[in-house]
């Protein structure tokens, strides 16, 4: 159970989260906005920021993988706090302009890059805006944006090289679980060694200038509950950057990814800093010459879970073998708990019509099948232990920042919710209101 702490903080209080300190917001947002709506809390936004600013300072590029909330009046938020945008498609790409982000500040990447995406790459960049790079897959993909490249004169006159990293799959065992260990060997993503180091040569031979590689982008996997086997990919790709800088001035970049995980409240897990710790001595096994000159990292998920809250109502209360109860919010706001087992804590935001705050003395929990409304029986939220509950009661959700609002679906017909952003004097604000 959590102590109390300041207003915004997190849960304090009952059951295997607690209420939440900012309950009354959260009942307001239900009451003004309607059910489901999601709600971001911007002074744990700004503790997650700020915690892996510490961690990460300038000139560290910190680049916001957008894919893990693409909200863009969230994507503006995040950029506010010093951070770029990374993003795997041409949609993304917009969403992250529409936030305010010029394209210096945005890189491309991605297992699926179409040639429409690329095309745009290359177009920003003839144009005099470039993306800050682009991080390449496969030779496949290398060959199809070189060839774009060089039809549209980059690298010649006052056009620009096209900058790109080249995708290193790290061949790590990750302390995930396996649909998140994006490192491991048989994953689908990036390149082996020796096929990241023969696509550089080949680019640079064949390329005219038009593309210039400029170093090797990775990514471990996400939630990782230990910095063993991210220790060992970011240690492999700085020996690549350190063999091709040597021939390559100009290939100076390592970027590790994110993976930063976001752990249940009586759980413990490596918080930023603890992966940054690992930096100082992988850097010094380095030669001075040979370290990468730029460094960045793409958190997603570290920046938004903790932050947002997914708001519902119960609709029914049934006794089956033990108390079930069915809220209006379910796979189509929040797949991860249909889609791979995760498990978001749910508290109780009212009992029996009457608001629960932190400071109240808890009613008696029982524990609760929570399910959602969708015509799927794989659609449940798991049991959680809540209070005396009836139809109309309001539910909060926890954790829900990340890859809730970006994977919803309009599946069964259903309106995607209105995303509400709570400011740390306690005002809510509608920045996207719900949408089909």
């Amino acid at each position: 159970m959590s102590s109390p702490t300041e207003e915004g903080s997190g849960p304090v209080g009952v059951g295997d989260v607690g209420v939440p300190a900012i309950a009354d917001a959260l009942r307001r947002a239900g009451t003004a906005y309607g059910t489901p709506v999601y709600v971001t809390d911007l002074a744990t936004l700004d503790r997650a920021a700020t915690a892996i600013r510490d961690a990460f300072p300038d000139p560290w590029r910190r680049q916001y993988s957008v894919k893990a909330n693409d909200v863009p009046g969230i994507v503006a938020e995040v950029a506010s706090r010093g951070f770029g945008a990374n993003v795997v498609s041409r949609g993304e790409w917009a969403i992250a302009r529409r936030a305010g982000l010029a394209d210096g500040r945005i890189t491309l990447e991605g297992v699926g890059k179409t040639d429409a995406d690329l095309r745009a790459a290359v177009r920003a960049a003839a144009t005099g805006s470039p993306l800050l790079w682009v991080a390449l897959e496969s030779a496949d993909e290398a060959e199809v944006i070189t060839r774009m490249a060089r039809r549209s004169g980059l690298g010649r006159g006052d056009r620009p090289a096209l900058d790109v990293l080249v995708r290193l799959n790290p061949d790590v065992n990750p302390e995930t679980i396996s649909g998140l260990a994006v490192g491991d060997r048989a994953s689908k993503f990036g390149m082996t060694e020796t096929e990241a180091t023969g696509l550089v040569e080949w680019i640079t031979s064949h390329a005219n200038d038009a593309v210039r590689p400029r170093g090797v982008h990775l990514h471990v996997g996400s939630q990782l509950g230990a910095v063993d086997a991210w220790r060992d990919a970011v240690r492999r790709g700085m020996a690549v950057v350190g063999l091709l800088g040597g021939g390559l001035p100009d290939f100076d970049t390592l970027d590790v990814g994110g993976g930063f995980p976001v752990m249940p409240l009586d759980e413990a897990g490596p918080e930023p800093e603890r992966f940054a710790r690992e930096l100082p001595a992988l850097l010094d096994a380095v030669p001075e010459d040979r370290r990468p000159g730029r460094l960045a990292i793409e958190p997603g998920r570290a920046l938004v879970a903790r932050a947002g809250w997914l708001v519902a109502r119960v609709l029914h209360v049934r006794d089956r073998g033990g108390r079930q109860v069915v809220i209006d919010a379910g796979m189509t706001e929040l797949i991860r708990p249909a889609l791979y087992g995760a498990r978001h804590p749910i508290v109780a935001l009212t009992s029996n019509g009457r608001p629960i705050d932190a400071d109240d003395s808890p009613p008696a929990l029982e524990p609760t099948r929570v399910e959602g409304p969708i015509c799927e029986s794989t659609d449940a939220l798991g049991t959680h232990d809540l209070p005396p509950l009836r139809r109309g009661d309001l539910v909060a959700i926890a954790d829900a920042g990340a890859y809730a609002a970006s994977i919803s679906s309009a599946y069964n017909g259903r309106p995607r919710p209105p995303q509400v952003v709570l400011d740390p004097d306690g005002s809510l604000r509608l920045i996207r209101r719900a949408r089909s």
